[in-house]
């Protein structure tokens, strides 16, 4: 500084003109300074230090890169270039100073968190991490590492220890957590609900303890505002995020496929053997064609290679309508314009029960919007009761008045018959 002054005072320039003249040709030479510093650091000191990383065999030192922490610490260099910088210019030294070390804290900070995250990720990689996580405890060292730095950052900008500060935090306490106990609660839900990315607004969430089901519309520092199904608006407290379960269908949306899981229930008195007419039937239907084909001559082959008698069909091996009929509904999906064929697909029989035995279908829609689910499983369905009946099978179904009706009518008729018959 004492260079430049005399270099303008050489010039003939007056007193006044050489102060601000001479700030300016600082300021600008620091500016200067800072940008080739971080230059520098991040073009060739990190570009160096990264490739050092990925040419070892290493991989911890790898996710420490890809959690930036690096990137990060580099943000640091300008911060201490202006705080030694900052005698230049004694009037604003103090500001100067006190500004330039509360950058230098936050951006600690910020490297502090990134080096938790990287060491989150590191123990991940381990499989003892199943067993006994650590993402808890890390959110705590977090939670405690900005109180601290905050208190920090505030002591050194009013020129206060930190201390005192914090003896006169623990006096408030008790009444800001009084007064303000649902701003309070909301902020530290709000700062989870963030930063775990748990609830975004769009999303479609289902809590039924608030009678909650529908879209996020706003989220607020005290409520998460949800519009049901129905348009009406339901008003959930943000901590209750935390403190209650709740259901999240972001990632079924994101995944590009919705679960259709749903059972339908067949008559076990109408389950037998195929006859060869029926397996004839069979071979004329496109889906299943090859397949009654080639599990026909599979069967065959077996039963003849075993030299099993056939004359009583409980012997050796042969095909079940149910079975076949199962086979059937799966290659239906696998040509079904609406299933998502890369998604779990699988069409399987559950336990037998008084309602018969259910067939379950278990597949999944190429699209979540929830018309195009609705009608794509209404399709499957219609489909199934309709030709459930062409592989011999009944759908069961409890009788209805209409049944008992019939078989009164029928009971009647056959009764008359008898009458007449006697009488004759």
């Amino acid at each position: 500084m004492d260079f430049i002054q005399h270099y303008l005072r050489n010039t003939g320039m007056n007193d006044t003109m050489i102060l601000y003249s001479s700030n300016i040709i600082m300021m600008v030479f620091i500016a200067a300074l800072c940008i080739l510093a971080n230059f520098i650091t991040k073009k060739i000191v990190l570009n160096a230090v990264i490739r050092i990383v990925r040419s070892n065999r290493y991989r911890w030192d790898d996710i420490i890169v890809e959690k930036k922490v690096f990137h990060k610490l580099s943000h640091l260099v300008p911060a201490i270039i202006i705080y030694f910088f900052a005698p230049v210019f004694p009037i604003y030294q103090g500001l100067i100073e006190k500004l330039a070390a509360a950058y230098m804290i936050i951006a600690t900070i910020v490297v502090l968190n990134a080096l938790l995250d990287a060491f989150e990720a590191i123990y991940r990689s381990f499989e003892i991490s199943k067993i006994r996580p650590v993402k808890g405890y890390i959110q705590v060292v977090k939670i405690v590492l900005f109180i601290i730095g905050g208190i920090i950052v505030i002591s050194s900008l009013i020129g206060q220890n930190p201390l005192i500060i914090l003896s006169g935090l623990g006096a408030l306490s008790a009444v800001l957590m009084l007064i303000f106990k649902d701003s309070i609660l909301g902020l530290v839900a709000g700062v989870q609900l963030s930063s775990n990315d748990m609830v975004r607004v769009g999303d479609w969430i289902e809590m039924p303890k608030y009678n909650a089901d529908g879209d996020v519309i706003d989220i607020t520092l005290n409520t998460v505002k949800v519009m049901n199904f129905d348009k009406t608006i339901t008003m959930v407290p943000s901590y209750a995020f935390i403190s209650d379960s709740f259901r999240n269908w972001r990632g079924m949306q994101t995944s590009g496929g919705r679960r259709i899981k749903r059972s339908v229930n067949l008559d076990t008195s109408s389950i037998t053997f195929c006859t060869d007419e029926m397996i004839e039937e069979f071979k004329k239907i496109h889906y299943i064609s090859d397949y009654v084909t080639e599990r026909v001559a599979e069967i065959r082959a077996y039963n003849l290679e075993h030299r099993i008698n056939r004359e009583n069909p409980v012997n050796g091996r042969q095909l079940t309508n149910v079975g076949v009929f199962r086979q059937y509904v799966l290659q239906y999906l696998r040509h079904h314009p609406k299933i998502h064929q890369d998604m779990t697909m699988i069409v399987r029989q559950l336990a037998p029960g008084d309602n018969g035995l259910p067939l379950e279908i278990y597949a999944f829609t190429n699209d979540t919007a929830w018309v195009v689910y609705e009608a794509a499983q209404a399709d499957i369905f219609d489909h199934i009761f309709a030709v459930a009946p062409m592989f011999g099978l009944r759908i069961f179904q409890s009788p209805t008045g209409h049944d008992i009706s019939r078989f009164k009518e029928a009971a009647d008729s056959q009764e008359k018959e008898r009458l007449e018959s006697e009488v004759g």
